[in-house]
């Protein structure tokens, strides 16, 4: 049976139902309300991110390297630029010289009466001033040939010049060129022929020689030596005073500071000279009678050469084996022996007169 309370609401809802619609109406829609607030407010669960994509690591640059000093070069296009080689003179009215910090490999030897003179051969360096520039003499041609190099000089030995003005070789000779080289007004003559970048490479541009191929000397990476001959002072006899050199090794920088004649040997412009890699070359030499008394060299064949770098000291074999083939150094099983990167200086000291010590 129904209580007493539940018919008093079923006896009111029958009497008021206008009443009882409307309330029953009004709990619907605040229900209703209260649900959408509900679900309006409640927080949206987010969409979880994409996972990051792994970040790759960006492309090594590519390195190029000199094939003259087997240095790094900015781009490939300098790795290809015409290397020229420059006859500088070394006599004590034509120090201090110009050029010879910023270049890349220097041949230094004897020209005439003890007096060495210098072959120096440049790519990616291209120094604003350059000289005094001299005579050119036939042991250079020899060490120049496998450079493809133009030759910038002053005349030269009679057996020199029929060979670089052969056809075969980038002769621009100061006397057909003179308009690429000037004289000096601080200095007297022969000691003040000068030449610079600007002009060489407005005459190479003009005779098409704009690039070089060749092979040049093997190189390393190496900054230390296996060898066990530690070498941080050497000193070379290859004439007399006024000639002999020496080098003071520096681990700091990790070249060689060069001294001749007794004190530093020094750039005019860019101070001491300070080469990469130190190499004595020992070589057969005499004097022969042409157009006067000449230095004759044998730069074709093999020898001993000393190698300083990395403050170490190496006994090699070097080997030319024709005018055009490049010097190799070889170690005493054969092997290849690569030079440093950086500029490389070879002395060609005379087997019966010169000498190499180093500690």
């Amino acid at each position: 049976m129904k209580s007493r309370k539940q018919n008093n609401i079923l006896t009111w809802i029958r009497t008021h139902q206008r009443a009882s619609i409307i309330m029953v109406g009004s709990i619907l829609i605040l229900s209703a309300s209260a649900l959408t607030a509900f679900l309006l407010t409640r927080p949206i669960p987010s969409t979880p991110a994409p996972p990051a994509s792994i970040p790759q690591p960006a492309p090594e640059p590519t390195a190029y390297y000199s094939p003259l000093t087997g240095s790094v070069v900015k781009n490939e296009a300098t790795t290809k630029r015409a290397v020229t080689a420059i006859m500088i003179e070394n006599s004590p009215d034509a120090r201090p010289q110009s050029g010879l910090k910023e270049s890349g490999v220097i041949f230094e030897a004897i020209a005439e009466g003890g007096i060495t003179r210098f072959l120096v051969l440049y790519q990616q360096e291209q120094p604003k001033l350059i000289g005094p520039v001299r005579s050119l003499r036939m042991y250079y041609v020899d060490w120049l040939a496998p450079f493809n190099a133009s030759v910038a000089h002053v005349g030269g030995s009679q057996k020199s010049l029929k060979e670089i003005r052969n056809g075969h070789y980038r002769d621009i000779d100061e006397f057909f060129y003179a308009s690429t080289y000037w004289r000096a007004t601080d200095r007297y003559m022969p000691h003040n022929v000068y030449t610079n970048f600007s002009r060489i490479n407005a005459l190479n541009k003009k005779k098409g020689y704009t690039t070089s191929s060749f092979t040049g000397f093997s190189r390393s990476d190496e900054t230390s030596s296996t060898s066990t001959a530690p070498a941080t002072k050497v000193a070379i006899k290859i004439s007399s005073d006024l000639y002999n050199s020496s080098y003071t090794y520096s681990k700091k920088t990790n070249l060689y500071n060069r001294s001749q004649g007794g004190a530093k040997h020094l750039d005019r412009e860019k101070g001491q000279i300070s080469p990469r890699v130190v190499i004595a070359m020992i070589v057969d030499q005499h004097t022969v009678i042409e157009d006067g008394p000449r230095e004759q060299i044998k730069a074709i064949g093999s020898g001993t050469a000393h190698i300083f770098q990395n403050g170490n000291h190496q006994k090699v074999t070097w080997e030319k084996k024709n005018r055009r083939a490049q010097i190799t150094f070889t170690d005493s099983s054969g092997d290849d022996v690569p030079l440093a990167r950086g500029q490389t200086w070879i002395t060609a000291i005379p087997k019966n007169s010169g000498k190499v010590t180093w500690r």
